[in-house]
């Protein structure tokens, strides 16, 4: 086999580390040169490293581990395809997951080859396993809308780059007689082909789509692929058997392909990649329109110039390149999901399986309801607020295309996965509605919601019945699915009472209270009740289970200790619960001192500290609740501790799952100082801000107020107490602002200290 030689590949890297260095100093000081793309591949982050642009349907990314069951701990953390601890690449697919704890997607795996494909005696099967190459992280390179590797055991330099809908690959060989490009339509992360087509249209264009089952069911993914470069010959694989030449199409269930090339040393072989949610005449629609050339620099600095106008938007100032590189990367993670899930044109693929017509708005899905509604929902709406409309029509429009006939819950390609509990579509909606968008039917919103709300799914029925969901044998997540219905029917309460429909407000509101069915004066826990309302025991604030043991069915993902501050909708009648603030109080620092055991603990509740986990969602407002008991400088102690432990700059810079930006979220409003308690009322309480200054560039479509900044005077990881506070000149007393306060535009100044100052935002 013909290799590049060393001193040619020293040399080739030297010129490409030139330009990269000069890139990066003329890049120098703009946001998107601080996004680490690598943050969170490592430990239980789950996120990928690969190429994408702000909400993209494409996401193109090497795949290090193939997950074929969902829930198999021993690969759980390669969810995304890529884990930092992996040592091999299967080769790169189109489409990935960021953050989740449930794998799918993974489509059209490609890989470059130099070795002779079979065995001399009998066909070896071109399976990923097989032809795997081995890598190093210091031959790897992650930013945004860009990715690059060398793949060791073929000493290709692979390159990635992507627009909304299509990937670009650029390929350096080394002079070889047998090199290849490899087609996978079998690989797929936690999914089985049901389907799969290619067709070669000609030796520079094949088609095809790839149809699978997995957490997304019967969902499809239509591609076309062009070459730079003709090959001089092909090859079909069907059920790990090569068909006989000649032929060239192939529908079956496990389809490869080879594209067979002779290679001169440093040559490029360029693919481009349109993908479709409805056609393979709409994937070719979508790669002229959005990649009609061959300049794979173009496309990369098309896809890094995407990136840097989204993260502009939020402008930070620190001294602290870390805090810098860890802001700027949640700030990308909050941004790589929902993603689009319609054509160039506009059509898309509906929840009822149906291709329809663009409608004037851009239609999304990879909706991580049950996480993104608490901080990264209320983010869009000031750093992404051209989104928003959108983003509430694509939920409209599924529940009125839905059999179900209700808003979506956890939708992935335009499938329903019913995954997690709630309805929380309700209070993106709401938000939306109370921030001003009204680029939706705001009584199609309310129906919707109200229907939602009514159905018998998701255990509602008894929920409307008994005021609670109650336990009962198996895994019902009784008390947590209670605590979160309360919410979301506060905020269809909050709907009626915009919309003047006066008995709803009533019916929804006094729902709204059903969390006190659930309140334990005793233990001072929200515990599950059994069908006749007595509580179930035993009881064990700690316990996790989720399975036949125990404490099975009472929580989701979480426990007691983690669940009984989940009163968003009523903090003040929460407090009143536990006795008043001082009680209050002392049980929130019970919450963070307890010990960190748990029965049965997940891999996902992480993050811990004492019981309190930051690497699962309902923890996340928690911190913040010490400031409307009183107490501010708690909460601004424990906002620091978290974002400096369980936040960094590294692989393992993520505490948990991202869940599609959620945790990502969290870090980028408390470092700015500000987080929603409450994620539909639009205030904001203030916590501890990270850097010394950040300006939010206020969209003049949406708002009035240019800007506006947070500044922390004399800011440190010491330096976490607030002294005083100014908001546009005038003293700020309340631990709070509001929405309307940030869009208005102005300067929210914050005095910073090493030591706590307990009278600031107390309130009588």
């Amino acid at each position: 086999m013909n290799l590049i030689t060393h001193r040619k590949l020293r040399k080739i890297s030297a010129v490409f580390f030139g330009i990269c260095f000069f890139a990066l100093r003329s890049w120098a000081g703009l946001p998107v040169d601080d996004v680490l793309p690598l943050i969170g591949t490592d430990g239980h982050g789950h996120t990928y490293p690969g190429a994408t642009v702000p909400f993209g349907f494409v996401q193109l990314s090497p795949d290090t581990r193939i997950q074929t069951e969902p829930w198999n701990i021993d690969v759980w953390d390669g969810c995304s395809g890529y884990h930092y601890t992996d040592s091999t690449i299967l080769g790169f697919s189109h489409t990935h997951l960021s953050g989740t704890g449930c794998p799918d997607l993974g489509d059209l795996l490609v890989m470059p080859v130099t070795e002779k494909l079979g065995g001399s005696n009998e066909y070896a099967p071109l399976d990923a396993e097989v032809f795997k190459s081995s890598f190093s992280h210091e031959n790897e390179l992650a930013q945004p809308g860009y990715y690059r590797v060398l793949l060791a055991r073929y000493n290709i330099l692979a390159e990635l780059s992507a627009t909304a809908h299509c990937g670009m690959h650029r390929y350096t060989f080394p002079s070889a007689i047998e090199s290849h490009i490899l087609l996978n339509l079998v690989h797929g992360l936690g999914n089985k082909p049901v389907e799969a087509s290619l067709k070669i249209e000609n030796n520079q264009l094949i088609t095809g789509y790839r149809r699978s089952d997995g957490w997304a069911k019967n969902r499809i993914i239509y591609f076309a692929i062009e070459l730079s470069k003709p090959f001089k010959g092909f090859g079909f694989e069907v059920d790990g058997k090569p068909l006989i030449a000649g032929e060239n199409e192939v529908k079956s269930k496990n389809v490869r392909a080879h594209l067979d090339y002779e290679t001169s040393a440093g040559e490029q072989i360029t693919l481009r990649v349109g993908l479709s949610p409805t056609s393979i005449e709409e994937a070719k629609k979508n790669l002229n329109a959005e990649m009609p050339g061959w300049d794979f620099d173009s496309v990369r600095a098309g896809a890094r110039s995407a990136w840097n106008e989204s993260l502009s938007n939020i402008h930070i100032e620190s001294s602290n390149p870390n805090v810098r590189q860890t802001f700027y990367s949640a700030l990308y993670h909050s941004m790589t999901a929902p993603v689009l899930y319609n054509d160039a044109d506009g059509s898309y693929l509906g929840s009822d399986k149906a291709v329809h017509p663009g409608s004037g708005f851009q239609y999304y899905s990879t909706f991580s309801m049950w996480d993104i509604f608490r901080a990264e929902a209320p983010l869009m709406t000031l750093a992404q607020p051209q989104r928003v409309n959108d983003f509430v029509q694509s939920m409209l429009v599924s529940y009125q295309q839905s059999p179900d006939h209700a808003l979506p819950m956890w939708p992935l390609a335009s499938d329903e996965t019913w995954c997690m509990i709630g309805y929380h579509s309700v209070p993106i909606i709401l938000s939306a509605y109370q921030k001003g968008f009204r680029g939706f039917d705001p009584e199609l919103a309310y129906q919707a919601m109200r229907d939602t709300a009514m159905s018998g799914r998701n255990r509602q029925d008894e929920y409307q019945k008994l005021g609670y969901v109650p336990y009962v044998n198996g895994k019902t997540e009784a008390t947590s699915r209670t605590l979160e219905f309360c919410y979301d029917d506060w905020c269809i309460a909050q709907m009626a009472k915009a919309l003047g429909k006066t008995n709803d407000v009533e019916l929804f509101t006094k729902r709204s209270q059903n969390y006190k069915t659930l309140w334990d004066a005793k233990t001072r826990f929200f515990r599950s009740k059994n069908p006749d309302g007595t509580f179930r025991e035993p009881f064990d604030p700690k316990e996790v289970a989720s399975d036949n043991t125990i404490a099975s069915g009472d929580f989701t993902e979480a426990n007691a200790w983690q669940y009984t501050f989940a009163v968003m909708h009523d903090v003040p009648d929460m407090i009143n619960l536990f006795g008043g603030k001082e009680a209050f109080i002392s049980k929130l620092d019970e919450l963070f001192n307890q010990d960190s055991d748990m029965p049965h603990w997940r891999v996902d509740v992480s993050g811990l500290i004492g019981q309190y986990a930051q690497g699962n969602e309902p923890c996340h407002h928690i911190p913040y609740l010490y400031a409307m008991a009183g107490a501010q400088y708690k909460t601004a102690q424990r906002v620091r501790e978290i974002q400096l432990t369980q936040y960094s700059n590294t692989p393992n810079g993520i505490c948990g799952n991202d869940d599609c930006g959620q945790i990502s979220a969290w870090y980028v409003l408390s470092a700015i100082g500000l987080y929603p308690i409450n994620p539909a009322n639009g205030v904001y309480v203030i916590g501890s801000p990270l850097v010394e200054k950040a300006t939010i560039q206020l969209d003049p479509k949406f708002y009035k107020g240019g800007s506006f900044t947070v500044i922390a005077h004399h800011v440190s990881n010491q330096n976490c107490y607030i002294k005083s506070a100014m908001l546009n000149g005038k003293p700020l007393d309340h631990p709070w602002i509001t929405h309307d306060q940030i869009v208005s535009g102005g300067t929210l100044e914050l005095e910073m200290d090493i030591l706590p100052t307990k009278v600031w935002g107390v309130m009588n």
